[in-house]
């Protein structure tokens, strides 16, 4: 007989420490010569990001040694923290000072840049025999500047920072940087506040050798994205139709033209400046992402379109071309992200980084695309069934839920079983995953939904899908919690106390005062709220009422904060007004504050204690068993620290 278990307390042997050990982040992949190069997060070593090298005969070894960490902060995010010479040098961004620095491969590290305070860089590229990086700096005035430079490798730039040349400026913001075969020809993308680089940015091209002034080929007041050069030929992705497509600047000038336009979008939001969509192999043909809700590799060679056969359907970029071979990091419905080698010709796909994971399919659930109609149009969702291979509940019990809220809100939520939503499905509770209105993935129409509407667009999209899947008979409608991170604690927060469907939330280092967030935010978002909400101090009555933190007293379910001591994007200082609204109206919750930690947690002990606080959280307030796990009891009051 099948034994039975109640939802939520199914033995599982998923434990927290496994989960954060078999789901690292890839920050990057290249081809050095006969062998692959990739980034990866490394938890267990402060969350330190490695740059690791496969072999030609299958060995693995760390290129880029502790303490070494490749790590940017150009726009907060960063992101192209690291990059390789054809003949085996790495060029990367230490994580502790912002400079760029050059490491044989068992060698020490030398630096490129000169230490220069309140300077930083990111979105390294080698091309063409130059290395080419997004410079961010302050002026005399304390204003930032950010600025395409090309760094000597030869390290003279060090000790004379005259050696580095500024190839572009011009604009708030400068990314993606793209240089032609020649090296004669410098393309990128800019953008001026209060656009954010998924409303409207500029193509922009300069001549190197007669240093001309750049000229803005493409300026349709929409979202140019990943200039790249093919010959004479300038691709780039572009969505003057509502969805990111590719198009073609042909040599000299001229009218752009369509590459094989689709209702998909090859494109998404620039969070981080090492992210790229396609790439052109050496004969032409161009290795594609598209999107829409999922995504899919096309090879797209003329008029011809063909799907890439492969596994993979989610958070998928084109990291490096050479020949006819690709890097593609990605995840399946059912396989954590990896770095995946694809030779275009034969069509073998081959794993490069190996999952850690111990555990089959078996326990992994199934995504079920789930929409509804909510009171702004259909919302998309991804729904992640309690999945067990030798448990069943009780006949006639519905499963607990928790509804997942994206940060960003600009973010995409695709659909792959990660071993973090397993260790709640195979436990019996069930993950639904919403990209409400504002999301990308779905076209720019969609996105806009959220336009001046951050605090009811996306408060009502989650609500209404949380309620259809209980209407639906798939999840007790008693039983409905919510978690969201930054802006998707935002999105948990104000749907706490605007709405009656959740019976209690999780909030990681999430807003709770917009008002504070337009003014302790970095540079990168300090205009985002125009468009989500409205510019201050015209709006600032809209921020006030939109602001969980204003009615303290709509509080009424309980609620677990997680958020990091050194966070620079939502400060301490909002969970800790959360935490004393909560215990001043005697709203059970718990508060753990993270040493160490900033904006989204990297330690392996705090991965692995916020993922098993959250769990038994969940069942003291929904009312089921944790085993393996202490009991947490909220309280009205005190902290629980880390």
């Amino acid at each position: 007989m099948t034994p039975t278990s109640p939802y939520g307390s199914w033995p599982s042997p998923l434990s927290a420490a496994a989960v954060t050990a078999a789901a690292p982040r890839y920050d990057g992949a290249r081809f050095v010569g006969d062998e692959v190069w990739w980034g990866q997060s490394l938890p267990d070593q402060g969350g330190r990001i490695g740059v690791i090298r496969r072999l030609p005969d299958g060995r693995t070894e760390t290129v880029l040694p502790a303490p070494w960490s490749a790590r940017s902060s150009v726009h907060e995010y960063g992101g192209g923290a690291w990059t390789a010479t054809e003949d085996g040098e790495l060029l990367f961004v230490s994580g502790t000072d912002g400079r760029v620095r050059a490491l044989v491969p068992g060698g020490t590290p030398r630096p490129l840049t000169p230490d220069a305070p309140h300077t930083a860089h990111g979105g390294l590229r080698w091309q063409a025999g130059r290395l080419l990086a997004v410079r961010e700096r302050a002026d005399p005035g304390g204003r930032p500047v950010r600025e395409i430079v090309g760094i000597p490798r030869d390290g003279s730039g060090a000790a004379d920072p005259s050696r580095i040349e500024v190839l572009a400026t011009g604009g708030d913001f400068v990314a993606q940087p793209a240089l032609s075969d020649d090296a004669r020809r410098l393309a990128w993308i800019s953008w001026d506040h209060p656009s954010m680089p998924w409303d409207r940015t500029r193509l922009r091209v300069r001549d190197l050798i007669d240093a001309t002034e750049a000229v803005t080929p493409v300026d349709h007041g929409t979202a140019v994205l990943q200039p790249e050069w093919h010959g004479e030929d300038l691709l780039f992705a572009d969505d003057p139709t509502g969805r990111w497509n590719l198009f073609r600047l042909p040599a000299g000038g001229g009218d752009t033209v369509a590459v094989s336009p689709a209702d998909e979008d090859t494109g998404g939001a620039l969070w981080v400046l090492g992210t790229r969509w396609f790439g052109v192999l050496d004969d032409g043909r161009i290795l594609a992402v598209r999107t829409q809700g999922t995504s899919r590799l096309v090879l797209i060679d003329g008029g011809a379109v063909t799907e890439v056969d492969v596994p993979l359907s989610a958070g998928l970029s084109v990291e490096h071309v050479q020949g006819s071979r690709a890097l593609v990091i990605g995840a399946g419905e059912k396989t954590e992200a990896a770095v995946w080698l694809l030779d275009l010709d034969s069509g073998a796909a081959t794993r490069v980084t190996a999952s850690t994971s111990p555990w089959d399919e078996s326990w992994l659930p199934t995504p079920r695309p789930f929409t509804v109609d909510g009171p702004h149009g259909v919302v998309h969702a991804i729904d992640y069934p309690p999945t067990h291979p030798s448990v069943v509940p009780p006949a006639g019990e519905l499963p607990p839920y928790l509804v997942w809220v994206h940060g960003g809100p600009t973010s995409h939520a695709p659909a792959s079983a990660t071993t973090k939503i397993a260790y709640f499905t195979s436990r019996g509770i069930g993950v639904l995953d919403v990209n409400y209105g504002g999301s990308t993935g779905y076209g720019r129409a969609y996105r806009e939904r959220l336009n001046g509407q951050w605090g009811v667009v996306d408060v009502d999209d989650v609500a209404a899908a949380a309620a259809g899947l209980a209407a639906a008979g798939l999840a007790d409608p008693d039983r409905l919690a919510i978690e969201g991170g930054s802006a998707g604690g935002w999105t948990t927060l104000a749907a706490l106390t605007t709405t009656d469907v959740f019976a209690a939330g999780v909030s990681r280092y999430g807003v709770g005062d917009a008002r504070a967030l337009a003014q302790d935010t970095h540079d990168f978002e300090s205009h985002y709220l125009d468009g989500l909400i409205g510019p201050l101090p015209e709006a600032e009555q809209l921020y006030l009422e939109r602001s969980p933190l204003t009615h303290p007293e709509r509080f009424r379910v309980p609620l677990l904060i997680l958020q990091g001591d050194d966070d620079r994007v939502v400060p301490p200082s909002q969970a800790e007004a959360i935490r004393d609204a909560l215990a001043a109206h005697g709203v059970p919750h718990g508060y753990v504050r993270y040493p160490g930690e900033g904006h989204g947690f990297r330690r392996r002990e705090t991965l692995v204690h916020a993922l098993e606080t959250e769990y038994a959280f969940l069942g003291a307030v929904l009312g089921f068993a944790t085993p393996g796990v202490p009991r947490f009891e909220p309280t009205a009051g005190g902290d629980v620290r880390a």
